[in-house]
Order: C-alpha cells, then sequence, then structure tokens
C-alpha cells in the first residue's frame, strides 16, 4: 500500500473516530462566517441563538464562552437540550446558564423578563449565577457550585430533599419557603 493511501485511510479513519467528539467551535465555515453554534443545533436554531447573542450586545468571545458552557452541560448531561443561547431543557425542568460579563441571570430568548420562580416549581442559583427551575417530580443529579439561594414554591407542605454523594439525604425544605445554602456538597436533589 503506497504512503498517500495509508494516509488518506488514516486521516479518514481519524475524522470518524474525532467527528462525534468535535465541539461547536471546531467546526468550520466561511471566512467571516463561523458561528459557535455550528454543530450543537439544527440551522434554524444556530441563526435564532447568533441573533439572541447579537442582540444582548455579547462580543465574539463572550458568544464564544458561553456556548462552551452549554457545550460543556450538554457532555455532562446528554438528556438535556439547547433551547435558547443560554437555556437547556433538562429531565427535572430547566437551566439558565450566566452569560459572561453579565450580573444578572436572564434567558436570551427573552432578556427583557427576569426570571421568576413559578408556582409550583423548586428555584436555585448557585455560585456561578447558574438558575435551576424544577418542575418535574423524580431524582436528579445537580451539579450545583459555591453559595447560592433556594425559592420553593411548590405545593405548601411539599417537601425537596437535597443529597451527599452516596445518595444520603443532607437536608430537606418544606415548601413555601426561601433561603440560602451551600451547593458544592449537594449531588442529588429531589424536588417532590
Amino acid at each position: 500500500m503506497s504512503a498517500r493511501k495509508t494516509l488518506a485511510i488514516m486521516t479518514a479513519a481519524a475524522a470518524l473516530i474525532a467527528g462525534p467528539v468535535l465541539s461547536a467551535h471546531a467546526a468550520t465555515a466561511p471566512a467571516g462566517q463561523q458561528t459557535a453554534y455550528a454543530t450543537t443545533a439544527p440551522a434554524g436554531q444556530q441563526s435564532t441563538y447568533a441573533g439572541q447573542t447579537r442582540a444582548a450586545g455579547l462580543s465574539e468571545g463572550q458568544t464564544a464562552e458561553l456556548q462552551r458552557q452549554v457545550d460543556s452541560f450538554l457532555a455532562e448531561d446528554p438528556q438535556a437540550r439547547q433551547i435558547s443561547a443560554n437555556r437547556l431543557a433538562t429531565a427535572g425542568g430547566t437551566v439558565t446558564l450566566a452569560v459572561p460579563g453579565r450580573s444578572e441571570t436572564r434567558d436570551l430568548a427573552s432578556p427583557e423578563t427576569a426570571l421568576a420562580c413559578g408556582d409550583g416549581h423548586l428555584c436555585i442559583t448557585d455560585g456561578r449565577g447558574r438558575n435551576y427551575d424544577f418542575y418535574r417530580c423524580g431524582y436528579y443529579d445537580f451539579d450545583g457550585i459555591g453559595d447560592g439561594t433556594f425559592n420553593n414554591n411548590q405545593t405548601p407542605g411539599t417537601r425537596a430533599r437535597f443529597y451527599n454523594s452516596d445518595g444520603s439525604e443532607r437536608w430537606s425544605n418544606v415548601a413555601k419557603s426561601t433561603g440560602t445554602a451551600s451547593w458544592t456538597p449537594v449531588f442529588h436533589i429531589r424536588p417532590c
């Protein structure tokens, strides 16, 4: 086998192996047309998300950092799906990621509307500014970091439970109430 043929086979094999794990930032587009959403969302959503970041005044660097955060979240939770430039649907509800350089977390799909904790929801903000909105009962992995807040806005008397890495209950809270917590040691949540 010639060296050229061997190189072609090796290149093709490497592309097949690396293809599924390439991030959106490794995708190539014509000069001036690069988008952070090239491999993470269908074409229609790509332009929608890019429009959301432009409307919010994000720089290319901020947009790229935000998409890196989205990609990282998606890698950790393969069931999650991106529904706006900085919001993801999860098994338990939604997660809205903080926008780089912004002090208040808002969904870039409707940035004029402050995030609110709906009736029947358990909402958490962690030390990174991520807003978790749980509105489905179940047992969910949780990756909150640092100190933050919670709003247990569920039906009065509903108990939200927070668990250690080994599955033992760390603490619980009865609705309706709000408070502060350290999220770093919480690994799982049962909102109701």
